[in-house]
């Protein structure tokens, strides 16, 4: 083929390229007049994308949780009422979610203390305790329960100083707060973690040298800069804190009343055969998750409107 023809094939291939992309640049314009924000990816086109997303999350969350409902709805709602008003199970609601709130309210404090630490500071052993946060994550709970039991026991090695001093942390709703913190840390940390990587030291250093003091360069740079991702990581240990069960029945006690978490007594009903009850606790232990967690996420959403607005 002649030089001519070939930059003629190419004008006409270049002509086509051209005519495609402004095809889809105005169906991506028309898609946007009508509220659809697509954005072209090597994936699949947005209709299998989200057909294959709202069936993996029919079949993993939604169907599990509507057999959950619908089978507590056999009960009616006297029935309903009676299973999840009893003393005992308002106990183990109150047991649950406090201890569960204490643990994250810890972890909220010393996770943001360890991820500054890691971020900032560089000493020996770095590496060794960077990998330590993540241990909860690989522990198996049981393994977790047993030795937070074995030390924090009356004849343990922590426990024995601390019942010198009238303390006792295993069997009692201390140990359930233990066990929770011990496995809600990395939610924490890793949600701060990288935030704290994005956000510039010279900011911290203009205050400075515009005479504010370290409180203040705390509470007015650093802390909104981090408070929707703190408020994210205190979800996350709040919502693994209700619903964790391997780590807390060999150090709660499990008594009912005092130590019986919510998890257990669903445990102990289903052994009983009252399979109504059980789905009747989860029940109710998932609506007060979903209202207490929307209630955070839509708190993290006005904080990050706020500090973005400032």
């Amino acid at each position: 083929m002649s030089g001519a023809g070939a930059n003629v094939c190419n004008r006409v291939s270049l002509a086509s390229a051209l005519t495609v992309l402004q095809e889809r640049a105005q169906r991506g314009a028309t898609r946007e007049n009508r509220g659809m924000h697509v954005r072209y990816s090597v994936l699949p086109g947005f209709g299998p994308t989200l057909g294959l997303t709202l069936t993996w999350l029919s079949l993993i969350v939604l169907l599990p949780l509507a057999a959950l409902a619908i089978h507590a709805a056999g009960l009616g709602w006297s029935g309903f009422w009676h299973e999840v008003l009893t003393p005992r199970v308002l106990a183990a609601f109150r047991v649950s979610f406090t201890t569960a709130f204490a643990a994250a309210l810890i972890n909220l404090v010393f996770g943001l203390l360890v991820a500054w630490v890691l971020v900032r500071y560089r000493f020996p052993g770095q590496r060794l305790v960077d990998a330590l946060v993540d241990l909860p994550f690989a522990l198996p709970t049981a393994v977790a329960g047993i030795a937070l039991s074995s030390l924090y026991a009356t004849n343990g090695w922590i426990g024995a100083i601390l019942a010198g001093w009238g303390i006792k942390v295993a069997f009692t709703p201390l140990g359930i707060v233990m066990a929770l913190t011990f496995v809600g840390l990395p939610f924490v940390v890793r949600t701060v973690e990288p935030v704290l990587q994005d956000l510039p030291a010279e900011e911290e250093e203009a205050a400075m040298s515009l005479g504010a003091s370290r409180w203040q360069t705390f509470s007015r740079v650093i802390l909104p800069a981090l408070a929707p991702a703190l408020l994210t990581g205190f979800a996350l240990a709040f919502a693994r804190g209700l619903g964790e069960y391997g780590s807390v029945i060999f150090i709660a006690g499990n008594m009912p009343g005092i130590s019986e978490i919510v998890p257990l007594l669903i445990i102990i009903k289903l052994e009983q055969f009252n399979y109504h009850g059980a789905t009747a606790i989860g029940t109710m232990m998932l609506m007060l998750s979903f209202v207490l967690l929307l209630v955070i996420n839509l708190l993290q959403s006005w904080m990050r409107t706020r500090h973005h607005a400032q």
